[in-house]
């Protein structure tokens, strides 16, 4: 991760000195994307970025169900949803939930030495 997205990383988590998504292994699992797609995320997390982030989870969401379609695909459920979990109370816990599991059972994912194309 270069020297400049790590920068602009910080500068977009506000003055609250903490990370965009409010929980730190979110920020950790969004460090590991590539640069560009990492700046997206982190962007779409910021608080005052909430008039992008809905309608885009609730497209990725809609995209993810039809993902018999081409291009679409399964990938889109589970990102349209951790989208949404920062504005709906009701999907904040199962976000929590699932960043438990992945603490647990994929520590590797979180462990920002490890490389990020593992299979494992």
């Amino acid at each position: 991760m270069s020297a400049a997205s790590n920068e602009r990383r910080k500068e977009a988590a506000g003055s609250a000195g903490e990370m965009a998504g409010g929980d730190p292994r979110l920020d950790k699992l969004v460090d590991r994307l590539p640069p560009r797609m990492g700046d997206t995320v982190t962007y779409l997390l910021k608080p005052s970025n909430r008039w992008v982030r809905i309608p885009s989870g609730a497209l990725l969401v809609a995209g993810g169900v039809l993902s018999f379609l081409p291009i679409l695909g399964v990938w889109m459920l589970p990102l349209g949803l951790a989208l949404l979990a920062e504005d709906v109370p009701a999907l904040r816990s199962s976000r929590s939930k699932v960043l438990d599991w992945v603490e647990r059972k994929k520590p590797q994912w979180l462990d920002p030495s490890a490389p990020k194309n593992d299979q494992s």
